[in-house]
């Protein structure tokens, strides 16, 4: 069975595979109107951000995902997306451990969780983006990405066992 390490790492290596093939000087910032005006830097901030929180929150035992800062150099240089993404990637393998997650800002409710599920909540999360993602891809022909982008794992073994 493929560690929740692996399959996050899979994931994101596809990030950096997708942002690097993005040309031309709006690529990554354009708004999409499929996506309410979005861009893909937006997503790709926003991914990367919450794997920040939870890396960030490691050591002491806390993890707060309304606290991320919205960095916008992550979402208008594609670089500096790609370089916080190989952060990630390099610290993301740690022990599981218990933690708390803090949720809201104003009246804040705490849960207990874990890092291994909170890994694998990152990357339910970055899944549901590259989803986003694809859609603002769809009129752009010179990216190419795998079909599993932006598929949930059991989508895709739904897809494997109906085929058969």
């Amino acid at each position: 069975m493929t560690s929740i390490f692996n399959k996050s790492k899979g994931a994101l290596d596809e990030m950096i595979s997708l942002l690097e093939q993005l040309t031309g000087p709006h690529a990554y910032t354009a708004p999409c109107a499929q996506l309410s005006n979005a861009s893909i830097g937006e997503h790709t901030r926003h991914v990367i951000e919450l794997y920040q929180c939870l890396l960030a929150g490691y050591e002491m035992g806390e993890v707060n995902y309304d606290a991320r800062k919205r960095n916008k150099l992550y979402e208008n240089d594609r670089a500096e997306a790609i370089a916080a993404i190989h952060g990630i990637l390099n610290n993301l393998e740690q022990s599981d451990k218990a933690l708390t997650v803090i949720c809201g800002a104003e009246e804040p409710v705490s849960i207990a969780s874990n890092y291994n599920r909170e890994v694998l909540y990152n990357l339910e999360h970055c899944i549901h983006h590259q989803a986003l993602i694809r859609v603002a891809l769809i009129a752009n022909d010179t990216v190419t990405v795998s079909d599993a982008f932006g598929v949930a794992p059991s989508t895709i073994q739904y897809r494997k066992e109906c085929a058969q």
